[in-house]
């Protein structure tokens, strides 16, 4: 389906990929991956055709449709539901087409396409998908400029989905996504058809969605069967038996080195000393594993405080006089990890606010240790830098007063160290940012850490790093992520903000997963209904056979008084033409035939048109 030929690219001086092949199976769900600034973006731009590559290219079938998200969201007074029904250019085109079109031979071949291409079922797929995607009924008929740029990228998300591509590219799908619409998202992508390449950072995603990893590393890229915990445990193979082999050569090495300073002075045996010294020389280095810097999280631990650290009794929070959430009960201690859980928009930030004190309660009570410190994580710090300071600028500045040492050993925590603490933020990766964003919430070592979506810039490594040192921070954590990796090994209490409050929820992850896809109910009402289903689908097959009778009964009336039309015609107006039969009939006779034909024609079109549509109702 996808062949990477020896593809290269340089981009201001630097080999981003360089020969980069693989074949990729038809059908395949394929997870790019590959650490932060590796090129895997370049990689999806130059499948897209977006971007022209030095050398090599990306290969599949010419009448493959190939589907990719913009980087420009979609805007304007359209709404969403609109929105995705026009990426079926094919079935808006085709509509248009037969709208007051006369030629019936036409019309006949734009319904038989209109059939074969579902797109009766159009706008309940297209409504089914925004719906998964967090788009009620009311949201879906609203214009696209009364939506932010993340539910903007949602729709464009979800008008590539209903397109229905034949090769699928997805660059980081879940960052604009809340949980419940990546879960939703995984269920959608698990029954697609066509091939998929996926780039994301999610081992949970990557697990349930993917057939095969696409490692992109030092430019090259390697294909591996099977999800990311797969190619983790064929990479930790790999690396055991680079590890050996280095070891291996190192010795070769010292052996060889070691002959050639014994042997080189000595006549009788120069010549070997020489032979050895070339082999010495013709010997490829295996580099060992280099050390990440950007792995490194460690937050410092608070001072002990005693319990409860924050108590909410019936409290209500929100905006102006707007309340948000009502009859909040809560209370977080210092070894609670917490992960707050609900749809994009039911208020898991207010409530994220309302514990950082960024927002006070609008009634009720909330009870504070006067000593508690808060560290509080948003993507707005990370977009909010300097771009044209550096890290160490940045924490010179909040921890005003404290030695340079002490300055320079926050930053060391999170990997800025040497060269590092002075290179301009313009120059750092997203996912640099983000780790200098928490080294800044972190300066003065909270009791709680409240965490907003902290890993959408992190690769899969660095979101590993984070989550152990998470695990060994002292401190309390909220945390809010659609990485169900992350929520799974760092929370043990999980609170779900809904209907206008927040509450514990009392199951587990799974239990939470299951409730969002209604798959409990909709296995219940599967064993309910299966009889009755059964019968159902029996007597609309039955049904349609019937109707597909009468469309052909029909079609071929059509084609018999069309063509007696025709032949009326010629004896009317050319009786050179006319046929033996009609010849003889005076023009009283004809003119009465044709008009009985033609009444005979509408009658049998308009039979037709009521049989496809009838048709169509009962396919839905």
């Amino acid at each position: 389906m996808l062949n990477l030929n020896t593809i290269t690219v340089r981009l201001g001086g630097r080999t981003i990929l360089d020969g980069a092949t693989a074949a990729l199976p038809p059908g395949s769900r394929v997870g790019l991956i590959g650490r932060n600034g590796a090129g895997k973006s370049t990689l999806v731009r130059v499948i897209a055709g977006l971007l022209e590559p030095d050398g090599g290219s990306a290969e599949m079938p010419k009448a493959a449709r190939l589907g990719y998200i913009a980087q420009e969201a979609p805007s304007g007074t359209a709404t969403p539901f609109e929105t995705v029904l026009a990426a079926d250019t094919e079935r808006a085109r085709l509509l248009d087409e037969v709208e007051g079109l006369e030629d019936m031979d036409r019309v006949v071949e734009i319904h038989e396409r209109l059939i074969a291409i579902d797109a009766h079922a159009a706008p309940a797929r297209a409504a089914r998908i925004l719906v998964g995607l967090g788009f009620d009924e009311e949201a879906q008929g609203r214009p696209l400029d009364s939506f932010s740029g993340g539910w903007k990228m949602r729709v464009a998300l979800a008008a590539l989905l209903f397109s229905q591509p034949d090769l699928l590219l997805l660059d980081e799908p879940s960052n604009h996504l809340d949980l419940e619409a990546v879960m939703w998202l995984e269920d959608f992508l698990k029954s697609y058809k066509a091939t998929i390449v996926v780039v994301s950072h999610e081992r949970d995603f990557l697990n349930n969605v993917v057939d095969h990893i696409l490692h992109l590393q030092g430019g090259k890229v390697t294909l591996y069967p099977g999800g990311y915990d797969a190619f983790e445990k064929q990479r930790a193979e790999r690396m055991a038996q680079l590890a050996a082999a280095k070891a291996s050569q190192d010795a070769q090495r010292a052996k060889l080195q070691d002959y050639i300073a014994r042997n080189s002075a000595r006549a009788s045996t120069a010549k070997q000393a020489q032979s050895r010294q070339k082999a010495l020389a013709r010997m490829a280095p295996i580099a060992a594993m280099a050390e990440d810097p950007s792995l490194s999280f460690d937050f410092p631990d608070p001072d002990e405080l005693r319990p409860p650290l924050v108590t909410l009794d019936l409290a209500s929070v929100g905006y102006g006089d707007t309340a948000i959430l009502k009859r909040l009960n809560l209370r977080l201690d210092p070894d609670d990890r917490i992960a707050l859980l609900g749809r994009n928009g039911n208020g898991k930030t207010t409530l994220a606010r309302l514990l950082a004190a960024q927002l006070t309660p609008m009634d009720g009570d909330i009870t504070v240790s006067g000593k508690m410190r808060v560290g509080y994580f948003t993507q707005y710090q990370v977009e909010e830098l300097d771009v044209d300071d550096t890290p160490l600028a940045h924490m010179t500045r909040v921890m005003d007063g404290k030695s340079p040492g002490a300055v320079r050993a926050q930053l060391g925590r999170f990997g800025f160290s040497g060269d590092k603490a002075t290179t301009r933020v313009g120059k750092l990766s997203g996912g640099e940012r983000a780790r200098l964003a928490l080294a800044l919430i972190t300066r003065d070592a909270p009791h709680m850490l409240i965490l907003d979506e902290p890993t959408n810039h992190l690769d899969v490594d660095a979101r590993e790093a984070l989550i152990q040192a998470l695990n060994a921070y002292r401190g309390a954590v909220v945390v809010v992520s659609h990485d169900r990796h992350m929520l799974e090994t760092t929370a043990d209490r999980l609170v779900l903000v809904d209907q206008g409050t927040a509450r514990e929820f009392e199951g587990s992850l799974d239990d939470y997963i299951a409730l969002v896809l209604g798959q409990s109910a909709a296995e219940k009402a599967a064993k309910k209904d299966k009889k009755a289903d059964r019968k159902a689908a029996a007597a609309a097959r039955e049904k349609e056979a019937e109707l597909r009778k009468d469309a052909k009964a029909a079609e071929a009336e059509i084609a018999r008084l069309t063509k007696e039309k025709q032949a009326l015609d010629h004896a009317m107006f050319a009786p050179a033409e006319a046929q033996a039969a009609l010849a003889k009939l005076s023009m009283s006779e004809l003119m009465k035939r044709h008009s009985e034909t033609v009444t005979a024609l509408d009658a049998a079109e308009a039979r037709w048109l009521a049989t496809s549509e009838a048709m169509e109702q009962v396919q839905a």
